[in-house]
């Protein structure tokens, strides 16, 4: 796991350095039976322009665009389509312990406790961690059976930003994943006030799901709370007011901000490692862009880009005509 300087904020509700630092036990199964929720990791959410209570302190805030933003986690599935793709188009190079990505690097102001950080191509995820799901076999990606839709782990800032760039879309900023999360009420949550084990992946009710979920491992499918009994374990649907799924719980999500005096890079969201209190809407964490580690993932949001209207094209113009 990569060992990153963490900078905790005083004054917010954020998980311990020690929960990052500290061993975890580590499912090394690179098999597992295949756990289907239903839930199309494919699907985009709109959220709509207006104000929103932003922070602990339920602080007025103002997003004055509409934008999507991913219905679950990126999942092991959809990473290993972009890193095949990746490869093939020249975009990302392997290495026998790596996978790399170009980054332009960032301005440098010298402040104290500042991370320079540099042009050149910088680490994605690694290969060989104990805890990857993704394979680099004969120079394809895959992903070990069953994982397939369980959110991407070991990635770093980089390689969620390569992601994201790929597609043409970016990671969200603090503020449209906080209002994503909590909606336009002051809810501590993404579901309400209140969280029980059937709400989330975390840590009161880790050892409960695995004891249910035959050959479970730490992180649960994308959209695995929405209502379904899985063996002996019953979830509560738990969406967010715009109806996303895992916003709070499974693992940490990667924002896109970047504050020039520090150059760290922000999650959210908590993780199945953590207690209550961090997957509330406002907790979060940082580390530098190169961190990664089994407990943190990412999702996407996007621009939303208004078609244009064409005039009539000759055919419909005849059968217009003739209609009337």
């Amino acid at each position: 796991m990569k060992n990153s300087i963490i900078k905790i904020i005083p004054g917010l509700l954020l998980i311990s350095v020690l929960l990052f630092a500290c061993s975890t036990e580590i499912n090394e199964n690179s098999e597992i039976q295949l756990t289907e929720t239903g839930i199309n990791s494919e699907e985009w959410v709109k959220i709509p322009a207006g104000e929103f209570y932003k922070g602990i302190h339920a602080h007025e805030a103002n997003i004055n665009y509409d934008y999507e933003i991913m219905l679950t986690h990126v999942t092991n599935s959809q990473f290993v389509g972009f890193l095949n793709s990746a490869v093939n188009d020249g975009k990302i190079t392997v290495n026998d312990t790596a996978v790399l990505g170009y980054y332009p690097g960032d301005e440098f102001f010298g402040y104290n406790h500042e991370i320079e950080i540099l042009e050149g191509n910088k680490l994605l995820m690694p290969l060989i961690e104990a805890g990857m799901h993704i394979q680099y076999i004969n120079q394809k990606f895959e992903v070990d059976k069953g994982y397939e839709n369980h959110p991407v782990i070991m990635i770093t800032w980089f390689g969620a930003k390569a992601y994201a760039d790929y597609y043409g879309w970016r990671l969200p900023s603090e503020n449209e994943w906080e209002k994503a999360a909590r909606g336009t009420d002051k809810r501590a949550y993404p579901w309400g006030n209140e969280i029980n084990k059937q709400n989330a992946n975390y840590f009161n009710n880790r050892y409960k799901i695995e004891k249910s979920i035959e050959n479970h491992a730490r992180t649960t499918p994308v959209g695995f709370f929405n209502g379904n009994k899985y063996g002996d374990f019953e979830t509560v649907k738990s969406l967010s007011p715009y109806g996303l799924y895992d916003m709070a719980g499974n693992v940490w999500q990667w924002v896109g901000d970047d504050y020039p005096d520090i150059h760290y890079r922000f999650m959210r969201g908590g993780s199945y490692q953590n207690y209550d209190y961090n997957l509330r809407v406002w907790a979060k964490n940082n580390a530098g862009p190169d961190y990664y580690s089994i407990w943190t993932g990412f999702r996407c949001a996007r621009d939303i880009v208004e078609k244009e209207e064409l005039p009539p094209s000759e055919e419909e113009l005849i059968i217009d005509i003739t209609d009337n």
